[in-house]
């Protein structure tokens, strides 16, 4: 399951990017230039000295005589507490600094970027306490008055946090409403929220989204595990797994070459046999071993039906047809396009579905559709994939062509 990052103190401490340490009269702010009076600013330079020294509980009690100057401007108090928050952060009194950047982020003087900074950095004091309710209300109004990527996965790890799966789920509803794809991060919460409440049929849908826009191998194997698990998945689609495994580069043992090819070679495709074959020998996985014999007698079998089957084509297809054998058809023209003969192969699969011959329609459309794909046309495979219904698992498959294909 994807792994997420809470958000942590660096968020806060990015908000103090001026540090106390800059000299007062040097501060960026347009406010530290007005005239700050000597009972004032004298306490404001010693802590900030102090600061810069490491000394930041001895910066806070020379803050306090600042305080006790009397009848202080709203721009003296603004430049106390721009070093009070400074002070805070580094005495870890983080319940000082966040009224601090509240009264800061109220006053405003901040600039734009300052309100900003300080406003992330608010946020991250409350995630720092846990304090998720105001955390989530800062990341709002942040929101509110601009997108933020950054904010929003912070907002999602809160409610996360709080077990809150709908606040969840709507949030990454509401990025792909607004046509944005939510982070990896993001759909691992939901997937993660998913399985601990049971909703099966929710996580594996999160699952897909996953394997499409973040197409990592634990993603595909969860997948492909969880649709042959399935009440009523056909055992005649294991085959069409591991054409999907193959093609998402899943394939990693010497047996899942001599199985897959074994299944090819018995739904009458063996120059796509010949092709898994191939693949084992350049991966290392056949060839070696023990089993290198077992391997090369299956390399050899598929050499021999593959010429067989080309050479035999035009009787294979005529004693289909006189048998209506419209899946044996399917099958046939299949192998053909694998073989190379795309056209005469297609225009079978076609004229086979046409007929009603077919005792499994759904099977034989999904078919069709690796058929497309395997001869170079992904967009009418895609479009024949998105007509694959059924339960047996044929349009589970289908969807994960799709996915495969863009």
């Amino acid at each position: 399951m994807a792994k997420f990052r809470l958000a942590h103190l660096g968020l806060a401490m990015a908000a103090l990017s001026f540090t106390a340490a800059t000299p007062l009269f040097g501060l960026s702010s347009a406010y530290a230039a007005e005239s700050v009076r000597p009972e004032v600013g004298k306490p404001l330079q010693e802590a900030q000295a102090l600061i810069k020294a490491g000394k930041n509980k001895e910066a806070l009690a020379k803050l306090r005589e600042a305080d006790a100057a009397a009848g202080k401007n709203a721009n003296e108090s603004f430049l106390v507490d721009r070093v009070r928050a400074s002070a805070a952060m580094g005495a870890g009194d983080y319940d000082l600094a966040a009224k601090t950047f509240e009264e800061l982020i109220a006053s405003g003087r901040l600039s734009a970027k300052e309100k900003e900074s300080f406003s992330e950095g608010l946020i991250g004091i409350y995630m720092r306490a846990k304090d998720y309710g105001k955390a989530n209300a800062a990341i709002q109004r942040q929101l509110k008055e601009h997108y933020d990527p950054k904010l929003q996965a912070y907002l999602l790890q809160n409610y996360y946090a709080q077990g809150n799966t709908a606040a969840v789920l709507d949030a990454v509803r509401a990025e792909e409403k607004a046509g944005r794809v939510p982070s990896e991060d993001m759909y691992g919460m939901v997937a993660n929220l998913q399985n601990k409440s049971g909703d099966k049929n929710g996580y594996v849908q999160t699952i897909e989204k996953l394997a499409a826009h973040y197409p990592k191998e634990r993603y595909w194997q969860d997948l492909l595990n969880r649709v042959q698990g399935k009440s009523g998945f056909s055992s005649r689609l294991a085959v069409d797994v591991y054409r999907l495994k193959l093609a998402n580069n899943l394939m990693k043992k010497p047996s899942e070459y001599l199985e897959m090819g074994q299944l090819v070679l018995q739904a009458r495709a063996p120059a796509e046999a010949q092709k898994v074959v191939a693949a084992g020998y350049k991966a290392g996985a056949l060839g070696v071993g023990s089993d290198a014999a077992r391997h090369q007698r299956l390399k050899d079998l598929a050499d021999k039906d593959a010429a067989e089957q080309v050479k035999n084509a035009a009787a294979q297809e005529a004693s289909l047809n006189k048998e209506k054998d419209g899946d044996g058809l399917v099958a046939l023209g299949y192998g053909l396009v694998q073989a190379g003969q795309t056209d005469k192969g297609l225009k079978m699969i076609d004229a086979a579905i046409k007929s009603g011959n077919v005792k499994n329609v759904e099977e034989a459309k999904l078919h069709q559709g690796e058929a497309y794909l395997a001869a170079g046309n992904k967009a009418k495979a895609i479009q024949t994939f998105k007509t694959v219904g059924g339960n047996d698992g044929s349009a589970d498959l289908a969807r994960y062509f799709i996915m495969t294909a863009k």
